[in-house]
């Protein structure tokens, strides 16, 4: 979404670096007619991590860029060298950056500590070269490994703003004046609805008697916003973390009570859980005669539905120093927010299962394998070499690939397709 400049969601590609290639070699040494075997192994190929950056507050650069490609790792050499690793890749994100998967949906992690990294894509592991394959019954072995593809994957990011309080209210109720005149933030302001096209922080320092406290001033609800209209629905998640929200009534509104009722029904129906958190009501504009003639009744009616409330003129600064002091008393007694949605985990942790195939025949009449362990094994098998071909070939008997190919009805000189290699079957 992009409004005024403000991205709080991208997709992007993340790719793992290809492991290098295990290389066939032996030593040549002088006096020694016969050396073993000395093929050094591939590198790993370089991961691709999510690293929470606190001077970034929007997505914007992952619009500018979205594919992101981990360094490959280099090629095993003779004499057992193993090649270097790949370099590794860091994407900087603002704190409040919620990672999904974008085929799955999943939640791979929420990123709200500085510095705190997010595995997304593995690089490959190295292949072997032919110094590790050397046995007791094999002392000269002519194999080496082809390096594992990195792990790629498209991911949906979201940011959720870290503030301890959400500004929120009608189009034009005054919230980014009153951000403006308690914090440092200095939002663009102006007297039409919707002024606000992307949220604004400000810092709250009352000094050493309360901790400071993050605003978010969070653009103007309209109804339906949780539908799609206006701008509501788009900035809605930013308040998601928020513990305390204050609600602004425009002292100018022809009916500020049911402004009041209109902008919970929204917070209600995108999250029950948001028109649950506490609340305090400011009235504004109190500098203006008409405002202030309606005041006494305002304040009944909101008292009377169990919320604190208070007035204010932030023309004026009337009523603001009590306001704040009154959001950071009621802070002090709720609890630190705990992460959104998942903790962080390691991206596309080892699965039980994945030493489990199946098999299917596609309209061409190939049989296709799919297996996360056969299609690897298959993209590390360098075919060009003949020890390498009668290992494969092993390892799919011994996996029981052969066994149930035969039970679905193979039969020689049909096309076997496993990850991206094809190859003709015969008893």
């Amino acid at each position: 979404m992009n409004q005024g400049g403000f991205f709080d969601e991208a997709r992007i590609y993340v790719e793992g670096g290809k492991g290098g290639d295990g290389v066939v070699a032996f030593r040549r040494e002088k006096f020694v007619p016969k050396g073993g075997p000395a093929g050094g192994s591939g590198g790993r190929g370089g991961h691709v991590y999510l690293r929470v950056d606190p001077q970034k507050s929007t997505l914007l650069s992952l619009h500018q860029q979205t594919h992101y490609r981990a360094g490959r790792g280099q090629h095993g050499s003779g004499n057992n060298k193993t090649g270097a690793s790949g370099e590794d890749v860091y994407i900087d994100v603002p704190p409040g950056t919620v990672v999904r998967d974008a085929e799955t949906g999943e939640i791979l992690g929420d990123l709200t500590e500085p510095g705190q990294t997010l595995l997304v894509a593995r690089g490959g592991r190295g292949g072997r070269g032919n110094a590790a394959f050397k046995s007791s019954t094999n002392q000269a072995p002519r194999i080496a490994e082809k390096g594992e593809p990195g792990e790629a994957r498209w991911l949906i990011l979201e940011l959720k703003l870290l503030a301890d309080v959400g500004l929120v209210g009608k189009p034009n109720a005054g919230k980014s004046t009153l951000l403006s005149v308690i914090s440092r933030a200095r939002p663009k302001i102006a007297d039409y609805p919707f002024t606000t096209l992307e949220p604004n922080l400000g810092v709250v320092d009352l000094g050493v008697e309360y901790e400071p406290f993050v605003v978010a001033d969070i653009p103007g609800l309209i109804e339906g916003a949780h539908e799609g209209r206006g701008l509501g629905d788009q900035f809605l998640r930013h308040i998601e973390r928020t513990r305390l929200l204050v609600h602004l009534l425009d002292g100018l509104s022809p009916d500020p009570l049911a402004d009041f009722d209109a902008i919970n029904e929204e917070l209600a129906a995108y999250d029950e859980r948001l028109a649950a958190r506490p609340q305090i009501v400011v009235f504004t504009k109190m500098d203006i005669p008409d405002v202030r003639e309606i005041w006494p009744l305002v304040r009944e009616e909101i008292e009377a539905r169990g919320y604190p409330v208070r007035a204010i003129s932030a023309a004026t600064g009337e009523g603001v120093r009590d306001l704040l002091y009154l959001i950071a008393q009621r802070l002090e007694s709720l609890p630190k927010p705990e992460p959104a949605e998942a903790p962080v985990k390691v991206y596309r942790p080892l699965e039980e299962d994945e030493t489990r195939f199946h098999i299917w025949r596609d309209e061409d009449g190939t049989w296709v394998v799919e297996g996360r362990e056969l299609e690897r094994i298959v993209s590390m098998t360098n075919f060009d070499l003949y020890e390498a071909v009668a290992r494969f070939q092993r390892q799919l008997q011994a996996r029981g690939v052969q066994e149930a190919l035969e039970a679905a009805g193979i039969q020689p000189g049909d096309t076997v397709r496993i990850g991206e290699v094809e190859f003709e079957w015969y008893a």
